[in-house]
């Protein structure tokens, strides 16, 4: 089944609700974003795009993006969503790999291409199509770049079967959604906020896209005010800029119904100061692309529940299994693992991708015996609930124990004079590898140390403290640890704490 079917089946149900938005303006009703749909698809056959190809999209957060990709799946293709923020060489590879037979861009992307040798079109129209392309379930749906950030990303395929399995268990496990609500697209559309379009199609809500193009502050409050029942997908540290300029502005958040994060790791202290200001509307997930968006879930209410003996644990956790998905803990070896005990996270269901594009080394590494590896590493309670420790390739093995970099990044940032932190681990002669942290904020080498010795054990504790301005990231926020262990190279002129374990 075509996903876009659902797109089709609520125009005809409630063709005059309220579709698309562009800020406070609405540009379109159901029926309308459904015949915008129908006539993107009527151009793109015209371009000569046919069932199973692929159709690139480089553009930022914009109501085109909603018809485009419609518009694709009602054609038959497979979309190729490329972050906005990726520069043009970067997106123009991207593009060679998925062999796209077609690429759609705004015109700053457009020009960032044509310096790369590729052309791209803007979004068209022409005569309608009146017939859906039929598609099996296991047909490419959205072909999905990983972010590369040791080597060149890898093309998930996501295909209709995921996109369902993803949506339906939104609505089983994550969060209810209605007619009356309404989803802002603040994060890229490239990414999580787009595959969430899908499940707010479906219910008949309200899709608006900000004027900005993305995320500001500002702007969210207030369109979440003006819409009301908001919803919005974040990564944490969009959740922590925005409870920041919040507070400074005394704003509640009216009008904000959830607040969906997920995309990196959530610090506790990070998350209390969120639910402390905004209440009750925040929930986790946790996924890959390998797995879009649906292997646990934290709840509202756990997640603003501090009345349970285990709340505190459970707030650092990810979650339960979401409905579609079976969840193990195991060693290298692929055996069970105790609960408690930590290992790599594997992932079994329909929400599984069926390999990555035209890689089958990579495909065969990460799928074994019909459980994906995800290379994150995480252990289980009795209750079912999910602790992220790390990805697996960042772990530091010191003296032969392993230590796990978000637990001591959890100590760093619950002191009052760091802004944020990440850590890492250094080649050591005598321990193989010791334990660095970069740090942003005012506190000093021997004020961390003291605070790291008194809530960890001294052998978890920083040998060395970097200071930095702030930490780099990806395109889709992620600390780039690899830039990071790049730095740590000779160079010795870093703070530095007593080394003794």
């Amino acid at each position: 089944m075509n996903i876009a079917l659902w797109l089709e089946r609520i125009a005809r149900a409630r063709p005059d609700a309220p579709a698309l938005f562009l800020g406070r303006e609405m540009l379109a009703d159901y029926a309308g974003l459904d015949r915008r749909a129908r006539a993107v698809a009527g151009w793109l056959q015209e371009q000569g795009v046919r069932p199973g190809d692929r159709v690139a999209l480089f553009m930022g957060n914009a109501p085109e993006y909603l018809t485009a990709l419609y518009g694709i799946w009602y054609a038959g293709a497979a979309a190729v969503p490329i972050n906005a923020k990726l520069h043009g060489a970067e997106a123009a590879w991207i593009i060679a790999n998925a062999e796209a037979r077609l690429v759609l861009a705004d015109p700053d992307h457009r020009a960032a291409l044509a310096a790369e040798g590729v052309s791209a079109l803007p979004v068209a129209e022409a005569a309608p199509v009146t017939t859906i392309a039929a598609r099996a379930p296991g047909d490419l749906a959205w072909l999905f770049y990983t972010s590369g950030t040791t080597g060149r990303p890898k093309g998930v395929m996501i295909t209709h079967r995921m996109l369902m399995a993803m949506s339906l268990s939104y609505l089983a496990d994550v969060d209810a959604v209605t007619a009356e609500d309404a989803t802002l697209y603040a994060a890229p559309m490239s990414h999580g906020a787009g595959l969430y379009a899908l499940v707010h199609v479906l219910r008949g809500a309200r899709h608006v896209c900000p004027e900005s193009g993305g995320f500001d502050e500002g702007e969210i409050l207030d369109l979440a005010q003006h819409h009301g029942r908001l919803h919005l997908f974040a990564a944490p540290t969009m959740v922590r800029r925005l409870t920041a300029h919040a507070r400074a502005k005394g704003a509640r958040g009216e009008g904000l119904r959830s607040i969906t994060y997920g995309g990196g790791p959530m610090y506790e202290a990070d998350i209390r100061d969120a639910v402390d200001w905004f209440g009750p509307v925040f929930i986790q997930i946790y996924g890959q692309g390998e797995a879009p968006m649906a292997i646990t879930a934290l709840s509202r209410d756990e997640v603003a529940d501090r009345s349970h003996p285990d709340w505190r644990a459970r707030l650092g956790s990810v979650g339960r299994a979401q409905s579609v998905v079976e969840i193990r803990i195991a060693d290298a070896q692929g055996r069970d693992l105790a609960e408690g005990e930590v290992g790599e996270i594997l992932v079994r269901g329909d929400l599984v991708m069926p390999g990555y594009w035209q890689n089958p080394e990579a495909t065969a590494s990460a799928l074994r015996d019909g459980w994906l590896w995800t290379g994150d590493l995480g252990r289980m309670d009795s209750d079912g609930y999910l602790t992220l420790c790390d990805r697996s390739k960042d772990m530091i093995i010191s003296g032969g124990t392993n230590i796990y970099p978000r637990e001591v990044e959890e100590v760093l940032l619950s002191h009052p004079e760091v802004i944020e932190a990440a850590v890492v681990g250094a080649p050591d002669p005598d321990w193989g590898e010791v334990v660095v942290a970069f740090v942003a904020g005012t506190a000093t080498a021997e004020a961390l140390d003291a605070h790291c010795r008194a809530h960890i054990a001294r052998f978890k504790r920083p040998k060395r403290y970097i200071a930095v301005e702030s930490l780099p990231r990806n395109n889709y926020g992620k600390v780039l640890k690899t830039a990071l262990r790049a730095r740590l190279a000779p160079d010795q002129d870093a703070e530095t704490s007593d080394s003794t374990r």
